[in-house]
């Protein structure tokens, strides 16, 4: 066997195919332009944030009091120039693809290393609404073990952290970035977080796949949702032309102490879920809940078919039917 496909004659017509191709559909190809973040690079900046966030967890272990505050000092320069370099990235695409003009990198590169620096500063300060997500997961699942388990273990937690960094890159009006954080974590764990979202304390996602919370949502403090949930737009405003109107409020609101369960969903910006209440398995809201109240849908009928009487009886979910053969299980 050769060390290599051997293309023959077949490479120069195929290369020309290529070409062709990205030229015919320029919305998927970035070419004649510079800037762009590195997806590799966002990946290596995320993990070494986790790595900041969570020491001991990500990354090096058998950390000390004694060395600590060394791995941090040379842990710190290099999270930051992985900041940095994606972050200016980020500013440089956006003014290459909004303004149409020449970049202004000098500029660019100031406002990176001034984004840089707030960012890195709220990092301590995050570590709490964090903790108390892992206290969140602990409390709320008792199958947990211990906080440990739920920082090695639980995709939950692993999006929540990924989104609350991302969320700080938000906050702080750097294009691009939070987004491809957000999606990979997406993709790692099965829960999407739009970085928008605004999420309080205490916040505990269980068994994660499948969760999608959207851009606009508004959730409270110690708010639980289970596997499935969706937090979504019921409709999308558009303009005279057709085209979806951006950033309006299209997502709905979750307040303080509310519990969702699996493969509810819950759409419309003016939707509210009032404090304390809980939204049942499998419920589709599109209006509001008052604080306190739960809410169910009817319980199906279910039909059982015994085999061996060759009979078959319909009960309410919950009710053994009538004609069932007794038996422990």
């Amino acid at each position: 066997m050769t060390d290599y496909f051997d293309f023959g004659s077949h490479l120069n017509p195929l290369v020309e195919k290529f070409v062709v191709s990205y030229s015919q559909q320029p919305r998927i190809q970035h070419i004649d332009r510079i800037y762009l973040p590195s997806r590799a690079d966002t990946i290596r900046m995320t993990e070494s944030l986790l790595e900041l966030v969570y020491p001991g967890f990500f990354g090096r272990q058998h950390l000390t009091r004694h060395n600590v505050a060394f791995h941090i000092g040379d842990l710190l320069p290099r999270a930051g120039d992985l900041v940095f370099r994606q972050v200016f990235n980020c500013l440089c695409y956006a003014g290459e693809t909004e303004s149409r003009q020449s970049v202004d990198e000098r500029a660019s590169e100031d406002k990176a290393r001034r984004l840089t620096m707030d960012f890195l500063d709220r990092l301590p300060a995050l570590r709490k609404l964090l903790a108390d997500d892992v206290e969140a997961a602990f409390d709320g699942d008792p199958a947990a073990r211990n906080n440990d388990e739920i920082i090695l273990a639980y995709p939950g937690l692993f999006a929540i952290t990924v989104y609350r960094l991302a969320h700080e890159f938000f906050l702080l009006d750097v294009p691009l970035l939070p987004r491809v954080m957000t999606e990979w974590a997406h993709m790692q764990t099965g829960v999407d977080i739009h970085p928008g979202a605004t999420i309080g304390r205490h916040f505990f996602v269980d068994h994660a796949t499948g969760v999608v919370i959207g851009e606009t949502t508004l959730i409270g403090n110690n708010v639980k949702v289970y596997q499935g949930v969706t937090l979504g737009a019921l409709s999308f405003p558009k303009d005279e032309r057709g085209r979806v109107i951006r950033g309006k409020r299209r997502h709905p609101t979750v307040e303080d102490n509310v519990t969702i369960y699996a493969n509810a969903i819950v759409l419309g910006g003016d939707t509210v879920i009032g404090e304390g209440a809980v939204v049942g398995g499998s419920v589709f809201l599109t209006s509001s809940v008052p604080p306190g109240c739960t809410v169910t849908f009817k319980a199906p009928e279910l039909h059982y078919h015994n085999r061996a009487a060759g009979s078959a009886d319909i009960a309410p979910a919950g009710k053994t039917p009538p004609n069932a053969p007794d038996r422990q299980v």
